[in-house]
């Protein structure tokens, strides 16, 4: 049987792409080429489904999430909040997995932030 190798892409509409893009880069440090190609670090990709009625992405109208893994989750999300970005109080510890944080798009959208444990 053939299988799917990781993660391929991730796309999402947006009212404005090119302004979206520049905060990923500018707030996330995602540097992606003129054509959305972005070469991350290796490392485990988390593929996992949740009840229809989770409020964890955020919005319920949200279908889906980003989960980007970072070396320092504090200095991340002081980062974030020092350039004005909408970032959640709370974060959450998982023991043997990591600790996490959210911050919320300019568009909406949650995004999760994993130190890994």
């Amino acid at each position: 049987m053939e299988r799917v190798e990781g993660i391929g892409g991730y796309f999402l509409r947006a009212a404005d792409p090119v302004a979206l893009s520049a905060w990923y880069r500018d707030r996330l440090g995602l540097e992606a080429d003129e054509h959305g190609l972005w070469r991350p670090t290796a490392g485990p990709t988390v593929f996992a489904a949740f009840e229809d009625g989770t409020d964890y992405f955020g919005s319920r109208t949200q279908q889906t999430m980003l989960n980007f893994p970072v070396r320092d989750l504090d200095a991340m999300l002081a980062q974030l909040r020092a350039a004005g970005a909408d970032v959640a109080d709370e974060t959450q510890d998982m023991a043997g997995v990591g600790r996490f944080g959210w911050v919320t798009d300019p568009e909406g959208n949650r995004v999760e932030l994993w130190q890994p444990a």
